[in-house]
């Protein structure tokens, strides 16, 4: 079992993540998880650092293995630009970039260049042909595609990394894992509860995915007590409590903000584990592995990453 470090961009400014994913080696931490994001989920969190130039520089501090969400639709990076920025990394700092997830994307980031939000049904295509297109450029292949969103016209890249990261699909849903198994290298998804999560990994891998890696991101909030948790949570995740069918809708973090301004601080405990023990927290990472995930990455929803670093050290990762 490999237990990472989720870095939020959407909470620290790219400096202070920089200095937590540092701290996380120090801790004991075995890899880093790092998402792709324009805005935050909702005004409190407050940052949004770009993630690819951010990476360079966390890779050039830390020594360990990196996984990143991306969106390959189109909107804010073309695939071949996509691919040009992960094939650089990949050939800067070889094998440390372990995993690409490929994501279909949310309007809260995609649609801030002008180009539209359509359904389902086509940021799904979107995202099939984008990943096909960055698959052939880090195996060197020169490509040109006439797909409707993603034209391209003999891209190659000449400066390629020897061995490429795999990628992933990312997936809410046992319909997406379904597809995703058909395709992708491996599947990254959220905690949610224990029948959901097997049902979404068996989609996956009935479908083509059996054998692939599994990635858990589980987010908790931790605190020294349960009411400080459960605040933390409150103020800085009450995103969490958006339906599933708005997550890709919503437009702003205003727009999050408004559609949980009714959550209280009580609602949070069946949204996000409130951990304030070790024992709590590796109970949770044994209901990810016997879920069958090979791989969980943890996200402290609450500020005090420096506390909950040393809670991580003391408490579970050297227990």
């Amino acid at each position: 079992m490999l237990i990472g470090y989720h870095a939020s961009h959407e909470q620290f400014s790219p400096s202070q993540l920089l200095d937590y994913v540092q701290a996380a080696e120090r801790a004991g931490f075995q890899a880093i998880m790092t998402s792709d994001h324009l805005a935050p989920w909702s005004q409190r969190q407050g940052n949004s650092g770009n993630n690819w130039a951010w990476l360079g520089a966390a890779m050039a501090k830390t020594t360990l293995p990196f996984g990143s969400l991306a969106i390959p639709g189109g909107w804010r990076y073309h695939p071949v630009v996509l691919a040009h920025l992960i094939a650089t990394l990949s050939e800067m700092f070889p094998d440390r970039l372990r995993w690409i997830a490929m994501g279909s994307g949310e309007a809260l980031n995609e649609n801030t260049v002008g180009r539209g939000w359509p359904n389902k049904r086509e940021r799904n295509e979107r995202l099939e042909a984008g990943s096909e297109i960055i698959r052939a450029l880090l195996a060197g292949e020169t490509v040109t595609s006439d797909h409707p969103h993603h034209k391209t016209e003999q891209a190659k890249l000449w400066s390629l990394p020897k061995n490429p990261p795999l990628l992933l699909g990312a997936a809410l849903t046992e319909q997406t894992a379904t597809w995703l198994g058909k395709w992708a290298d491996g599947l990254v998804t959220v905690r949610k509860p224990v029948k959901e999560m097997k049902r979404v990994v068996e989609a996956f891998r009935s479908s083509g995915g059996s054998g692939k890696p599994l990635a858990l991101q589980l987010q908790v909030s931790w605190a020294p007590t349960v009411d400080e948790a459960r605040m933390a949570a409150w103020h800085e995740w009450r995103n969490a409590a958006v339906k599933s069918d708005l997550l890709a809708e919503l437009r702003t973090p205003v727009e999050f903000d408004a559609e949980a301004r009714d959550v209280t601080p009580e609602e949070m405990d069946e949204l996000i584990p409130l951990v304030t023990r070790g024992y709590e927290l590796l109970d949770l990472i044994d209901e990810g592995a016997s879920c069958g995930f090979d791989e969980i990455y943890i996200h402290n929803v609450s500020r005090n990453q420096r506390g909950f670093l040393n809670f991580m050290t003391e408490q579970v990762i050297r227990s």
